[in-house]
């Protein structure tokens, strides 16, 4: 960079929107601009002349500037954040990039930065744009690194400690595809502002990406850290509203120290978004400060996550379909069946439906696992359905997300039409906490399914918050009572009042009720004192492959109630 007039470059850069600071090799400062007196206090005859080490604030190790010093000589310029001093002592984050160039016949370079802290002006905005988050405001995750690498680096002479939060919202997802993107926007702004609501000023909230956000907490105290981390889980327990609407989501929380359990940035994000995860299978809601223990669980979902999508792509044959009949509990006889698809992974076994499902539904491939689904049922339904009588019904279970996505129809139209070739009638299964969060779209899919002549389940009811007057108006014909209150029919009264109480709003609403999860004949008796019309469990027949269940429909459950 060269100016061949003094004076012309003084003209332009004296305007320039952001603060600029030029120095010699010795070095020593030669030039500031006025944007460098706004933003540091410092008048030019208070720094023209002094080495640029006026201006820091001590927080970098001598191994930052050698680095700095090694990037300017191989790459030709360097750029990222310090942590610098105003004169009124004030100490803030400055984004500086620096240049070598040529100034008054000498070889120079050029200090170009920001204050990171303050970004009230149009220009100063549109510069921050590559550093903070425009939906939130909040520093974006190139920034929270730079600002993790500098704390590190400013700790790491000393004894103090610093921990990190890893945080993601539970169940934004099923808010964001089902009320559309500009409420998801809504709730992450709320959300942003209720972290910061519990830390303190000086700590240090970034949006990392979607609904992940991370903060750097000073500590001053042993429990100081759980202490932030409760205050974060208590300040989701409230709704969230946007607009006219109340929104109700968690926050699972990952908790790391400096240097406990890191010495790097890289190091300490990691583990804090492992400790997260641990979180997650620990029930969400919850926060995990990281433990061995922790990552090891945390390693194996990830590695069965990524074995998840590479069978879903290149090894269609390791998922296969079970069916487990459904039984009129008066006669004895198969009145319907639930499919269920099964993952058999050549490394990790026979991998439980409850650990890869919502797997699939993290990594957005839930409606990958239902093509295999369906897939596998239009195979085996090639192969001699057996004739049921009455309407015998054939149901899938679907996840709420998939509701809105135009490839739902798609995917399971040709096998209702099947289900309807042979005589049966198809099913959907939705889980009540899911189904209580449906948009009035979401709702509308499901009553055209309704009207096509698909009937709706809802599937482990009891287990969510709905409300008789929610209940009535959704467009279901059948509830499936969860397992967990049949488990105690024969041996609690109170499990056997919740389920004669489910009873009786199903008979007020005119709607079936199957109970899931049948497995002593003490159950089976009481359910059908109850007025139960129909079951499943493994008392009656367990889930089975195509050829052995076709045998158990035409053959009556010995055991009845008479």
């Amino acid at each position: 960079m060269q100016f061949e007039q003094q004076q012309d470059f003084r003209a332009l850069v004296d305007q320039y929107p952001r603060a600029i600071m030029i120095a010699t090799k010795e070095p020593r400062i030669t030039y500031v601009n006025r944007m460098f007196c706004s933003a540091t206090g410092y008048q030019p005859d208070n720094v023209v002349g002094a080495p640029p080490s006026i201006l820091s604030a001590g927080l970098h190790a001598p191994e930052y500037y050698q680095a700095m010093w090694q990037s300017l000589a191989s790459e030709g310029r360097w750029e990222g954040l310090v942590w610098n001093r105003k004169k009124s002592g004030e100490i803030y984050p400055q984004w500086l990039s620096i240049y070598p160039m040529e100034y008054e016949g000498r070889q120079a370079y050029v200090g170009i930065f920001m204050d990171m802290g303050e970004r009230g002006g149009a220009d100063e905005r549109l510069a921050s744009l590559a550093y903070y988050d425009p939906l939130t405001d909040l520093p974006n995750r190139s920034l929270f690194q730079e600002f993790l690498k500098a704390r590190v680096s400013q700790y790491s002479r000393g004894n103090n400690r610093f921990g990190i939060l890893f945080i993601n919202l539970d169940f934004f997802k099923t808010i964001n595809d089902l009320h559309g993107h500009d409420c998801g926007d809504g709730v992450l702004k709320q959300a942003a502002m209720c972290i910061e609501s519990v830390v303190r000023e000086g700590d240090i909230v970034a949006r990392l990406s979607g609904d992940e956000f991370a903060v750097i907490v000073e500590l001053s105290g042993r429990d100081e850290l759980n202490e932030v981390c409760r205050r974060t889980v208590q300040a989701f327990q409230a709704p969230v509203i946007v607009g006219q609407r109340e929104y109700f989501l968690s926050a699972s929380i990952g908790a790391v120290v400096y240097p406990v359990h890191g010495k790097s940035g890289v190091e300490l994000l990691q583990k804090a978004d492992r400790a997260m995860y641990a979180a997650k299978l620990a029930g969400r809601a919850c926060y995990r400060i990281y433990s061995e223990a922790d990552d090891e669980q945390g390693r194996r979902e990830q590695q069965l996550s990524e074995a998840l999508t590479a069978s879903l792509k290149t090894s269609p044959g390791e998922f296969h379909v079970v069916y487990q009949p459904q039984y009129g509990l008066g006669s004895g006889r198969a009145v319907g069946m639930e499919a269920l698809l099964r993952w058999d992974h050549p490394e990790f076994g026979s991998v439980s439906p409850a650990d890869f499902v919502p797997l699939a539904e993290r990594r957005g491939e839930i409606h990958e696992l239902t093509q295999q689904l369906v897939r596998g049922i239009l195979a085996d339904l090639q192969n001699g359905p057996p004739s049921m009588p009455g309407k015998f019904r054939l149901a899938i279970n679907i996840s709420a997300r998939q509701i809105t996505d135009a490839r739902l129809g798609l995917a399971i139209g040709p096998l209702f039409d099947r289900i309807r070739e042979i005589g049966w009638l198809p099913e959907i299964e939705i889980t009540e906490t899911h189904i209580m969060h449906l948009s009035s779209q979401c709702l509308e899919t499901l009553r055209e399914f309704r009207d096509q002549g698909v009937a709706i389940a809802i599937d482990d009811f009891g287990t969510g918050y709905s409300s008789l007057a929610y209940v009535q108006n959704l467009p279901v014909q059948v509830l499936k009572i969860d397992r967990q209150f049949i488990g105690g029919l024969g041996t609690k009264n109170r499990d056997s009042r919740i389920v004669s109480a489910i009873l009786g709003i199903a008979e007020a609403l005119e709607l079936e009720v199957v109970a899931e999860g049948i497995e002593t004949q003490a159950q089976y008796r009481e359910l059908c004192q109850l007025g139960c019309q129909r079951g499943q469990g493994f008392l009656m027949a367990k889930p089975q492959p195509w050829q052995r269940v076709k045998a158990v429909l035409v053959d009556p459950y010995q055991y009845v109630m008479k």
